[in-house]
């Protein structure tokens, strides 16, 4: 488990600063297989066996968000792709809350965090 999956996501305050620029990569590293977009969202795409397992990782994904009290945007596409993006509103950035989620996201994965 990584020290970011092992936290849990606390509320932003709307003056909460989003990340800096060297923050945001010092942490991509403890987030294998996931990229930052030039609009400044995390984002990772999965490819899964099929539709029905494309479904069990966003319902899974889901219960988690929902541990956490913080969401990202779900997609299934191409039948057995699903792409994850998070950003904080709130504080229109990232957040570490967005790390520490995709690093939970991340074991849900089999191999931890390979797929």
């Amino acid at each position: 488990m990584t020290e970011l999956a092992a936290r849990q996501c606390v509320p932003c305050r709307r003056d909460t600063p989003p990340l800096r620029s060297e923050e945001v990569q010092s942490m991509m590293q403890q987030v294998p297989g996931w990229t930052t977009t030039q609009d400044g969202k995390l984002t990772r795409n999965i490819k899964l066996k099929d539709f029905k397992e494309a479904l069990a990782l966003v319902n899974q994904i889901g219960d988690l968000a929902e541990q956490q009290g913080h969401h990202p945007d779900l997609t299934i596409h191409s039948w057995n792709q699903v792409r994850i993006e998070l950003y904080t509103h709130s504080i229109k950035g990232l957040s570490e809350n967005d790390f520490i989620l995709a690093a939970k996201i991340n074991q849900l994965l089999p191999g931890g965090s390979q797929a």
